[in-house]
């Protein structure tokens, strides 16, 4: 009777040891994250070369590469870490082949807070914009007020019919750039379309195109097309004056990824391939860096928000030619690089709070010096 007392006790302890000795390894090959990590010895012959990853839409696992892996410089993370949180960051992520090299969190910022995109968000708009023409419902090649219908503006109606979606796409549309709010009184003429880049806030008017060439909102459409599609987080925050993409910093990474794929997230073409090559090239003469609300390097000049000076060289000296990036007030960046199968996010606050620009800042090439002593 002792013996089929003490079997029964005996198998219970072992099954017991077994649920702990296994919930231990689990726990132990996923982080609070959620990611899945490659050891720093596994045998990876060439990280760059191995084929795309995409993060499952449903769910928080995502795969990692560590420092080793890729052979890069370990001594120069803290460096590069230092800065960022110097420089009133909140989260920055680096991406290679789809894979988590660097999550980065700092300055009372986690993993689940959302920030705001500000202009950098300007890239979701243009994704939209392709979107609804791959489905037969506007062209960028026609006028505005083909979907608005006429009077949208305050313009002779012979220069509001000069404006199309493409000029709204690439900053040309020639209305007066003095007032950020957009509403008809302030729409006025300064310019032909076409002949004058201003980067202004009328570009919105892109989301009043989408939604009425789809018959339902704007973010209801976004929502569907894009962002349940690679399995985003956010909202959109309608303010007096600016619309503007709030996310976590992964959901950020996601479109990032999406974008470095030229709009295809796994199987799946989301944007076409033509139109997003075309939204990444230099989109009219005046500013060659600049695409369809997409900035571009390696461009022989470039312009700035708030201006008309034409300044000689590239966007960013110091990064890759191939760059193209989603740029936002207060340093939001989006830098998609193709020659290394990488993307890089950063929010935060703005780097100079006394000088707090409205996309493109200083701050880029600073960041690109820690950038490149890690990586090269």
């Amino acid at each position: 009777m002792g013996n089929c007392s003490v079997k029964p006790l005996f198998s219970f302890l072992v099954k017991s040891l077994f649920l702990v000795l296994m919930m231990t390894i689990i726990s132990g090959c996923n982080n609070g994250d959620n990611t899945v990590t490659t050891p720093p010895d596994a045998n990876i012959t060439d990280p760059y070369s191995e084929s795309m990853y995409f993060p499952p839409i449903d769910g928080s696992v995502w795969e990692t590469r560590t420092i080793s892996n890729l052979d890069w410089n370990a001594s120069a993370v803290q460096p590069l870490k230092d800065y960022l949180a110097e420089k009133h960051t909140k989260s920055f992520m680096i991406l290679v082949n789809g894979r988590i090299v660097m999550e980065e969190y700092m300055n009372g910022h986690t993993n689940s807070d959302t920030w705001q995109w500000n202009s950098a968000g300007k890239t979701l708009v243009s994704s939209m914009s392709g979107i609804a023409q791959q489905e037969g419902l506007l062209n960028i090649n026609n006028k505005a007020s083909d979907y608005l219908g006429t009077g949208w503006t305050s313009e002779p109606l012979e220069k509001e019919n000069l404006i199309t979606l493409r000029h709204l796409l690439t900053m040309t549309s020639g209305i007066n750039d003095e007032n950020d709010l957009v509403v008809k009184r302030n729409l006025t003429y300064l310019a032909d379309a076409g002949t004058r880049w201003s980067y202004s806030n009328v570009f919105q008017i892109l989301m009043d195109v989408v939604a009425a060439s789809t018959n339902q909102g704007f973010e209801t459409y976004f929502d569907a097309k894009l962002k349940n599609k690679i399995g985003m987080e956010g909202f959109w925050n309608y303010g007096a004056i600016f619309t503007i993409y709030h996310s976590n910093t992964r959901s950020m990474a996601r479109f990032g990824l999406l974008a470095l794929n030229k709009g295809k997230w796994g199987n799946e073409q989301i944007i076409n391939e033509n139109y997003f090559n075309e939204s990444i090239t230099t989109s009219q003469s005046i500013n060659p860096s600049y695409g369809y609300l997409w900035w571009l390097n390696g461009k022989t000049s470039y312009m700035v928000p708030g201006g008309q000076t034409v300044f000689q060289g590239p966007l960013v000296p110091n990064a890759p030619s191939d760059m193209y990036s989603a740029m936002g007030a207060e340093d939001q960046r989006i830098y998609v690089i193709p020659s290394k199968k990488m993307v890089i996010i950063r929010m935060g606050d703005a780097s100079d709070p006394a000088n707090p620009s409205f996309a493109l800042s200083g701050f880029d090439t600073a960041l690109w010096d820690k950038i490149n002593a890690l990586i090269n």
